[in-house]
């Protein structure tokens, strides 16, 4: 429900957009958001599915599958600014199709790889061209939806996020056991079920650049560009497909219009656009933002956790001793290869039934979050859920018990819901017209910490396992600390609101 306007013209955007009401069409908005960037963990995280099932056919290595792995991260560091940079001179939502629309042909691509190298290449490539549609996709999101539903929206995409690996582990499930195989004899390899399974993962992207075609473009960056009119047909149309079944009249005559100095931003060069986020009073937040990022290595384990799950359940099957932590749950999965230099084929069932449950549990956890955060705070939830998630990290391996040390590690793994509140602070406390690129920077620091510590722990696998889990852990525990130096962002919202009803 809007507040009454005091005054039709002159109105701030952020007022015109809490008239466009939280109807039908902000929770289209909300469900396509989380779809693209499902879509985007469809490409950014398919070499966790196919690098090991593609072992035999491309003959990897552990230390081969390692760069595999690492590869999109540095695609995604690499292409994000570029991304930001478009996002927040040409149009959220244009640029958003045309990253989707390059994703899908790439990763099809990809599909095609002849050998690992060829296989490395195009997922750094298409993990590059990925690399903006988070940031693009939260950014037309937050400022499409009324200031007050702002945490709700983020956080529900969220949720919809944290699903993905399991969303990913089903259908790896459903097409990896297939057993058909087809020779294409003009490229020399063979069609099969991780290829089929590369290919279907470039699907999403195609649907999702279908349907932001139907969508609106942010108001906030046509106003920031000094386009009044164009800002204010799409605030219309908002409001008209939010109330779809009512004939009420959408009340903002005209809007307060940026300064001239915020017009000519969006016109500046990328060097023009990054330098004001190094000078105060923003350096401060891109600093802390950028220290976030970076201390979370929860990404890495995420990504190793497949298989992680896999090889418990191998030694689960061999009725092993239960005695054991995680680590060296590990070792003895390493050891009892017949080949330690090539990774196993094959993806156990019922390891990617629980992906799937960590997954889901993520996504529930994310949903509580959506309910108290109004009241308890974006910044004070992440304090809290680092300090929980990293110390049960350290624990992982302090327990002799293979169960308890996974549900430890399952814990730990929780953590990684920071991601979404963390895009939610850079929204509330970054400006429109750099928000975008914002994000991207401050995410690219993330993407070096998931760079280095992906390869950190494919070394420290076999050689030191627990140095890892002890590593990483710490530092993402230590990300509590970092983060009390943030401006609490419910007093922020309430400062926002306050100058918009003057």
């Amino acid at each position: 429900m809007s507040v009454k306007l005091s005054k039709t013209t002159d109105v701030p955007i952020e007022d015109a957009i809490d008239q466009t009401g939280f109807g039908p069409y902000s929770l289209l908005y909300v469900v396509m958001t989380g779809l693209s960037i499902i879509a985007f963990a469809c490409v950014t995280y398919s070499s966790t599915y196919t690098v090991p099932t593609s072992a035999c056919e491309l003959s990897t290595t552990i230390a081969q599958q390692g760069i595999i792995v690492a590869a999109p991260i540095v695609g995604l560091m690499l292409g994000a600014p570029f991304w930001g940079y478009l996002g927040d001179t040409r149009g959220r939502r244009s640029t958003l199709i045309l990253s989707l629309l390059t994703t899908a042909v790439l990763n099809l691509v990809t599909s095609i790889s002849v050998n690992w190298v060829m296989l490395l290449i195009f997922q750094f490539v298409a993990t590059m061209a990925s690399s903006g549609q988070f940031m693009l996709a939260m950014s037309l999101l937050s400022e499409s939806v009324p200031l007050a539903k702002r945490n709700l929206a983020v956080l529900m995409v969220t949720s919809m996020f944290l699903l993905a690996q399991g969303i990913m582990a089903m259908i790896a499930l459903a097409i990896i056991p297939l057993s058909y195989s087809f020779y294409l004899p003009a490229l020399g390899i063979y069609w099969n079920s991780w290829r089929t399974l590369q290919a279907v993962y470039s699907t999403p992207s195609i649907l999702m650049a279908i349907g932001f075609y139907f969508m609106t473009e942010s108001p906030k960056f046509f106003l920031a560009r000094g386009d009044e009119k164009k800002a204010l047909e799409t605030l219309r149309i908002i409001h008209r497909r939010n109330l779809w079944r009512k004939k009420e009249e959408f009340e903002v005559k005209s809007l307060l219009k940026n300064s001239k100095k915020e017009q000519e931003t969006q016109r500046q060069s990328a060097k023009d656009q990054i330098v004001p986020l190094f000078k105060t009073p923003i350096l401060k937040c891109t600093i802390i933002m950028t220290a976030l990022q970076l201390l979370e290595g929860v990404g890495s384990m995420q990504i190793w956790f497949p298989t992680i799950a896999n090889k418990f359940m191998q030694l689960l099957d061999t009725g092993a001793s239960m005695d054991i932590t995680v680590c060296e749950v590990l070792n003895t999965g390493v050891n009892a290869a017949p080949d330690p230099d090539v990774v196993p084929c094959s993806l156990n069932s019922t390891a990617m039934l629980i992906v799937l449950a960590s997954g889901a549990l993520q996504s529930a956890i994310n949903a509580v979050v959506t309910l108290v955060v109004n009241k308890v705070g974006r910044r004070n939830i992440v304090i809290g859920v680092t300090a929980f998630c990293g110390v049960c990290g350290i624990l992982v391996n302090l327990v002799p018990n293979t169960i308890a040390s996974a549900v430890l590690y399952v814990a730990f793994l929780q953590g990684y819901l920071v991601v979404g509140l963390y895009t939610a602070i850079s929204v509330a406390i970054f400006p429109t017209h750099l928000r975008a690129l914002a994000i991207a920077l401050t995410q690219s620091g993330g993407r070096v910490g998931t760079i280095a510590s992906i390869q950190i722990l494919n070394y420290l696998r076999d050689v030191n396992c627990e140095a890892g889990f002890y590593i990483f852990a710490a530092l993402f525990a230590c990300s509590a600390i970092v983060a009390a130096f943030l401006p609490d962002d419910r007093r922020l919202i309430k400062e926002k609101l306050a100058e918009n009803t003057k």
